[in-house]
Order: structure tokens, then sequence, then C-alpha cells
């Protein structure tokens, strides 16, 4: 079955419920494209961080909100796509411990489509962040996008490995 002909939104939606058709649909996407679907998760990552920062430096105003919203730019935009590359190499290597390999290309797509996949899970984790702050709830966001992206990730990864 192919994945959805609405376009990216809809594909991260079903990424939630399908996630190796998902997957498997966008396995020809080149590197290029590979590369804005990292930098758009990071993007939206970021922005969802936004209303926390807003209400940590409305506690806290030792430390102002552009200095952390700088911080948060340079450790998102910047820092983290570099972590990404190097986790998706390092899960390419590690395949090659098994008798599942993963090409490169296909550690990358796996592991930056999940990282897209999760945004809207990480938009609302940074609304409850900005307006209930530390809570039960929160604890509750997180997990959830934290678990999300931890099966859209494998799913991934289990749709576009190769049994040797």
């Amino acid at each position: 079955m192919t994945p959805p002909r609405g376009g990216m939104v809809l594909r991260v939606l079903e990424s939630w419920w399908a996630p190796r058709r998902v997957v498997r649909g966008l396995s020809a996407m080149p590197d290029s494209t590979l590369l804005v679907v990292l930098m758009l998760a990071m993007l939206i990552t970021l922005v969802g961080q936004a209303p926390g920062l807003s209400r940590a430096a409305q506690l806290d105003p030792s430390i102002p909100l552009d200095a952390r919203i700088g911080g948060a730019a340079l450790g998102t935009m910047f820092m983290m796509p570099l972590v990404a590359y190097a986790m998706a190499g390092l899960t390419g290597l590690v395949s090659r411990a098994t008798p599942w390999r993963l090409d490169p290309r296909h550690a990358r797509l796996a592991l930056f489509w999940a990282l897209l996949a999760v945004a809207p899970a990480t938009l609302l984790g940074g609304m409850v962040a900005g307006l209930i702050g530390p809570s039960p709830a929160l604890t509750l966001t997180r997990t959830v996008a934290g678990m999300g992206f931890l099966f859209i990730w494998g799913a991934g990864i289990a749709a576009l490995a190769r049994r040797k």
C-alpha cells in the first residue's frame, strides 16, 4: 500500500499508526530532501521550545528570553543535525553486526523521518511546558513523544533493513 497522496502532513500523521508503510514509501527520497526533512524537524522542535523558554525567562529573569532562544537555536539548528547524522551513521555501523543490514541512506531516512513525525507531539509538549510548566501533564506529553519517536524510528529501521 502506498502512503497517502495528500503530502507530508498526512504522511506525518500516518506515521503514528503505519510507520513501516510510510517509511517504505519514502525510501527513494534523495539525500538533499533528507536534509530538508531533518532541518524542518529541527525547526519545529525549536518552535516547540519557545513557550517553555518564555515561561522560564518569566520565572528567572537573570537569563533573558533572547539568550535562552539563542542557546536553543544554536543547539537545535546547528548541533542536533550533527548529532543526528552521527547517530544515523552509528545505527548503520551497528546493523553490520546483525543479520539485518541497513544502508547508510536508509539509516538517515529512518531517523530523520522519526524526528519529523514526532514534531507535532514536540509542539504539544512545548505548549504544555509554557502553559502548565513542570507537571504530570508535561511528563506524559514528553513520554508520548519519546515513545512515539522510538516506535517510528524502530519501525522505519525494520522496514528498510535487508537480510544479508
